[in-house]
C-alpha cells in the first residue's frame, strides 16, 4: 500500500508555536530548523499530547543553534510516531528566531 507523505513550514517564534497537528496516526520523518538570525538563539521542541493536553514532552529544550546555522532534530533511519490530537510545537528564544520544516508519513497503514 502506498503512503501518503506530507510536509509543512511555521516559523517560530518566542511562545509556543504550532507546526504539525495529527489527524491520524503519523510518523515524522524528518524535522529540521534553521536560525535565521545573525546571533545564537536557543530552541525547545516538544509534542503536547492529545489524552492530556497539560502533558508536554520534550524532544529538544534549551539547545543553542549558532547563527545562519539549522538543526536537524529527526533525521535518518528516525521516527517519532504521533496519535490523532497530538501537536508538534517549538519555541524561539527570540521572536521569528527559526524557520522549521517538517516530514511525515500521514495516516500509517498497518
Amino acid at each position: 500500500m502506498a503512503q501518503d507523505f506530507e510536509s509543512n513550514g511555521a516559523r517560530i517564534t518566542n511562545s509556543a508555536t504550532t507546526i504539525f497537528t495529527a489527524d491520524s496516526d503519523d510518523a515524522v520523518v524528518g524535522l529540521r530548523f534553521a536560525n535565521i538570525l545573525t546571533t545564537t538563539d536557543t530552541l525547545d521542541v516538544f509534542i503536547t499530547d492529545a489524552g492530556d493536553s497539560n502533558n508536554t514532552r520534550y524532544l529538544i529544550k534549551g539547545v543553542s543553534v549558532p547563527a545562519s546555522s539549522s538543526l536537524e532534530v529527526i533525521q535518518g533511519a528516525s521516527k517519532v510516531i504521533i496519535q490523532s490530537g497530538d501537536v508538534v510545537k517549538a519555541q524561539s528564544g527570540t521572536a521569528n528566531g527559526f524557520d522549521c520544516w517538517i516530514s511525515l508519513v500521514d495516516t500509517i497503514s498497518s
